[in-house]
């Protein structure tokens, strides 16, 4: 559980001595919070009344735009009961008066019973959602990145349109295939799948569709290819970037006309086939260079879902950390193991450059690690640095303290400039990933930037 704390006075700090099983995330005023509560959920949020320019009604309307399930309490140190009525009627889980003394047992109690509260809510919403859209459970988080692909396949899944699926190897864009195929009137039959890279070129074109006895050296009898079998059904092609020309030219004629013909048969055959392609380079590149075919590109680009990397959306991690653990712990016959939340809060600030299919192998092998143990630790993890991270530190200069002395708080700042500055040109000035290299959050790296600046002006 997340709880975000908006305003001076929120006392997070006070309050995650007194709810441990709990992470707080701290916001420097309420813009802070709702960046925060955009770039990953929260189960409840504290507000500290007064909120600078916003009022307590403005706060809990872009919440709710935000997130609509999501719980406000909000504590006020002079406020009539006409206040109280009326933020409570706007939607405001409590509203708490601030004695002078504050109590932080109250406040925790509150933020339990709120957390609880959120999950009855989200748990009802779910149940009604899978019941609706059962495709729903091929796919896991609830990031605002997964919330946009979601969005896409309730629009794109009635429909015929062909769909190409973008994104980094291992984010899963085979899942976002599945579910756009059960999403669909199709999704009573199985969807058929090809890995384009999968086969030699000689052989891809009998596989997509289909050959006659005798028209190839070891073509011993006639076999329907792909695109018959996944008649009145979906097709999926992966890594489509990679297909030959030869065949890209057959396949473009295929989806025009809805029909081809079987390797060294004159016989055409008509079929109603879904075509979804998924790549993870960039076609637009292949075709300046003329590897791929600008028509067919254009053909299969109809409807684009682009699928983010895991280190865009980091709020999915905990859910997906869960989903893993409790497959694998399933297929093991062995009791589901818990994550502490120590390690929740590692994995977070990991960049996962192998994206979710990493993030299911360490899961794997942090439960075999972790041994006859309830609990998974962040020692269960073998997360190994990228190595252009391990490049940019080891560049940092050794130093030595000179018989003389040094300005200690000079020296240190020379340092963290060094190595802000390598990260940020390693990620060509993205402030977010240097953070992640860094290990820091994205607010404390901007910080210690305006720190730097400020050291050098002053110098």
């Amino acid at each position: 559980m997340t709880a975000t704390g908006a305003g001076e006075h929120s006392g997070c700090h006070a309050l995650a001595s007194q709810l441990p099983q709990f992470t707080f995330r701290i916001a420097e005023g309420v813009v802070d919070a709702m960046s925060k509560l955009r770039e990953s959920s929260s189960q409840a949020v504290v507000a500290d009344c007064p909120l600078g320019d916003w009022s307590a009604e403005e706060l809990i309307e872009e919440i709710q735009r935000i997130d609509g399930f999501v719980p406000v309490i909000v504590r006020a140190a002079q406020a009539s009961l006409e206040d109280a009525v009326r933020v409570m009627k706007l939607g405001a889980y409590y509203f708490l008066q601030r004695d002078e003394e504050f109590d932080a047992g109250q406040l925790a109690r509150l933020i339990a019973n709120a957390v609880d509260y959120y999950r009855e809510r989200v748990g009802a919403w779910k149940d009604h959602s899978l019941a609706r859209e059962p495709w729903r459970k091929v796919l896991v988080g609830e990031s605002k990145a997964m919330e946009d692909v979601v969005r896409m396949i309730r629009l794109v899944g009635p429909r015929r349109s062909t769909v190409l699926i973008s994104g980094e190897t291992g984010t899963g864009k085979e899942l976002v295939a599945r579910a756009v195929h059960l999403a669909s009137g199709r999704a009573h039959l199985p969807m058929v799948a090809v890995n384009c890279t999968a086969l030699p070129e000689n052989l891809l074109e009998a596989e997509l569709f289909g050959h006659v006895k005798g028209a190839f050296t070891g073509a011993i009898q006639s076999r329907i290819g792909r695109f018959e079998q996944a008649n009145r059904s979906t097709l999926f092609l992966d890594e489509i970037g990679d297909l030959p020309l030869e065949v890209q030219a057959k396949l473009l004629r295929v989806l025009q006309e809805k029909e081809f013909q079987r390797l060294g048969s004159s016989e055409t055959v008509r079929v109603d086939a879904r075509v979804i392609s998924a790549t993870n380079v960039d076609i637009l590149e292949h075709v300046r260079d003329g590897r791929f075919r600008e028509d067919l590109y254009y053909r299969l680009n109809v409807i684009p879902i682009t699928i983010p990397p895991l280190r865009d959306r980091r709020g999915d991690i905990p859910a997906l950390v869960h989903h893993f653990s409790e497959k694998i712990c399933r297929q093991e016959e062995i009791p589901h193991k818990k994550v502490t939340r120590e390690t929740t809060d590692r994995l977070m600030h990991y960049s996962w450059p192998g994206n979710i299919r990493q993030l299911e192998n360490a899961v794997e092998r942090a439960v075999t690690l972790s041994g006859d143990r309830e609990c998974l630790h962040a020692g269960d993890f073998s997360l190994p640095a990228p190595s252009h991270w391990k490049t940019a530190i080891s560049t940092v200069p050794e130093i030595q303290v000179p018989a003389e002395g040094l300005d200690f708080e000079s020296t240190v700042g020379r340092v963290e400039r060094t190595l802000i500055e390598q990260a940020l040109r390693l990620t060509k000035g993205n402030k977010k990933q240097a953070a992640d290299m860094l290990r820091l959050k994205r607010t404390t790296l901007t910080a210690k930037l305006k720190s730097l600046e400020a050291i050098a002006v002053n110098a």
